[in-house]
């Protein structure tokens, strides 16, 4: 087993979307080797109604597929294919948009007024970018939960993990999506492919996840589990963390435990041609789904 270092630690950026939507983007639009076959990864977690009620209208997609999970609130969505339907809190969503749909997502908040939830793009390779859209939607309770000894909770959306498989299936990427709980000054060794690009995202509590044998850098005055750490070299809230290739992850949680997301992908390693929700292999191709939506000719397969 070989240990992943952290290849960077960086805060999600505020920006907004849609229709007036105030999320959080951990990356996208840049660099999309650095997380291929991932593009983009939102968090559109908010308290305040009128900061995503507006939603995200009638949008095109082509050539990727959307996760979305929703923590809590609601997401109704429609689609140019005549689906509808309404994803509730613990349920995903894995659209693949193939060949091309036009579709919308209009959040509702819970009875407090919140709306927690990410999205994230995965890229297709060029075999599969005209491929037939379809969906995936999975009920909270389809999700399989497994809780180890020391009370670690993890949440198999898709991927093999600890002996069990999440209930998305047929994904290009072959990726493993799970969400992670670990109690309170908790070390722990997680299991990945060697080659998959991963990554964590930390959306509660705090952690660390540092070489195992020097885990914060620095020693300092308080002790957790036997051993001196320093509680301020913790990452926590909206903070992603990218990772070097090996075969283990571990992560030291923080007073509060941590809750994180842990994503990994195999990397396609193909160009990559990409404007807004369209993302293909060559300008020519772009060029070609642009013309469709201008000819009103975007949407090719109507098979889901």
């Amino acid at each position: 087993m070989t240990f992943r270092p952290v290849k960077s630690i960086t805060q999600a950026k505020p920006t907004m979307e849609g229709a007036g939507v105030h999320l959080y983007r951990a990356f996208g639009f840049h660099k999309p080797r650095e997380f291929d076959p991932f593009l983009l990864f939102d968090d559109f977690r908010n308290d305040d109604p009128e900061k995503f009620e507006q939603g995200f209208p009638w949008h095109p997609h082509r050539g990727i597929e959307t996760i979305t999970y929703v923590l809590d609130g609601k997401i109704e969505h429609g689609d140019s294919l005549g689906n509808r339907g309404i994803l509730g809190a613990g349920s995903v969503q894995w659209m693949t948009a193939g060949s091309g749909i036009m579709h919308q997502e209009m959040p509702l908040a819970n009875a407090t007024g919140q709306m927690h939830g990410f999205q994230l793009w995965a890229n297709l390779p060029s075999r599969l970018k005209m491929t037939a859209p379809r969906y995936q939607d999975i009920q909270g309770s389809d999700i399989p939960v497994i809780i180890d000894d020391d009370g670690t909770a993890v949440k198999i959306v898709t991927g093999s993990f600890w002996g069990k498989r999440g209930p998305v299936d047929g994904i290009a990427a072959d990726p493993l999506y799970l969400d992670i709980s670990i109690p309170p000054n908790t070390r722990k060794t997680l299991p990945v492919d060697t080659y998959a690009n991963t990554f964590a995202y930390i959306f509660a509590g705090q952690g660390s996840f540092r070489d195992a044998s020097n885990p914060y850098g620095v020693r300092v005055e308080k002790e957790v589990a036997g051993e001196e750490i320093n509680i301020r070299d913790m990452t926590g809230n909206r903070t992603l963390v990218n990772f070097d290739t090996g075969s283990e992850i571990t992560v030291q949680s923080g007073p509060d435990g941590l809750r994180f997301l842990l994503i990994s992908g195999q990397p396609i390693q193909e160009p990559v041609a990409w404007h807004g929700p369209i993302v293909m292999n060559t300008q020519a191709e772009l060029n070609q789904a642009m013309k469709d939506l201008r000819n009103g000719t975007f949407i090719q397969d109507q098979r889901h």
